[in-house]
């Protein structure tokens, strides 16, 4: 399997690929329309991630529940309760009654890992009104939490009952997919905020941690290219898409494939 992390700069790199853009969009520069394609990068980079490290302790007979969720809570709870803290502290300065109570609402949200459903409920993402929410940013924390919840018992269930259980995973990323692309037309921000319409991008990252090595290794001008062709996309993402494109829904192919493209083939190492 292709599960072994070892030492990824290239996914450190495609880290700041992935935030630097959603900065530079919520700031307004010119030429970064579609930063907001940034979540997706993540989201790539986040289901190869916890695929991996699951797959890796399931095959040594040593995956726990409890271990998992208890690092994935020491990761993400003290800097996530710091900066909801922090906020609270200044909106209490700052902010007029009714949206301080907007902002303890928020707050008490994303503690119960549910910020996106209450964002969903409200206004949209690209809505002017939304740029006022200080704690808009976690819906994306939220989505995946909620992966990070269910995630781990389905690939229990999957390799524990399933022969073929990457066709089933296969099956589950195609069917979040078409969900996707079926919903964004109807309910757009459900689409937008919801798991179940973005775990097919999870699950791009998580298939690539699944595929068997392969023991022929192309030239390194095809994984360079491929490499290239990816940055290419994700970027042309950023430049090129905008607040008033219809997405996720086929639009997100762009970061999504492109991501996937690039940890892919730098994690190839050719002999």
């Amino acid at each position: 399997m292709n599960y072994i992390l070892g030492n990824r700069r290239d996914i450190d790199g495609l880290r700041a690929l992935a935030v630097i853009p959603v900065v530079l969009f919520h700031y307004g520069f010119n030429g970064f329309s579609g930063g907001f394609v940034g979540v997706d990068v993540f989201f790539v980079i986040s289901g190869f991630l916890i695929t991996s490290i699951i797959c890796r302790e399931i095959e040594a007979g040593r995956f726990s529940f409890y271990e998992f969720w208890s690092r994935r809570a020491r990761r993400i709870i003290p800097a996530l309760s710091l900066v909801m803290g922090a906020t609270l502290l200044v909106g209490w300065l700052l902010l007029p009654p009714n949206d301080y109570a907007q902002l303890g609402r928020t707050v008490r949200y994303q503690a119960m890992f549910a910020s996106n459903i209450l964002f969903m409920r409200q206004d949209g993402y690209f809505d002017a009104a939304s740029a006022f929410k200080p704690l808009l940013h976690t819906w994306s924390l939220a989505v995946e939490e909620q992966y990070y919840i269910f995630f781990p018992l389905l690939m229990v269930l999957l390799t524990r009952y399933l022969r073929r259980w990457r066709w089933a995973l296969f099956a589950l990323l195609v069917g979040s997919f078409l969900l996707n692309v079926w919903t964004v037309n109807r309910q757009p921000d459900a689409a937008f905020f919801l798991l179940p319409m973005r775990a097919w991008e999870l699950l791009c990252g998580a298939m690539l941690a699944v595929l068997p090595v392969s023991q022929r290794s192309l030239r390194p001008w095809v994984y360079q290219a491929v490499s290239a062709a990816g940055l290419a996309a994700v970027m042309l993402a950023v430049c090129w898409l905008d607040k008033n494109t219809l997405f996720p829904g086929w639009a997100a192919l762009l970061p999504v494939v492109g991501a996937t493209a690039m940890i892919w083939a730098n994690g190839q190492s050719p002999t």
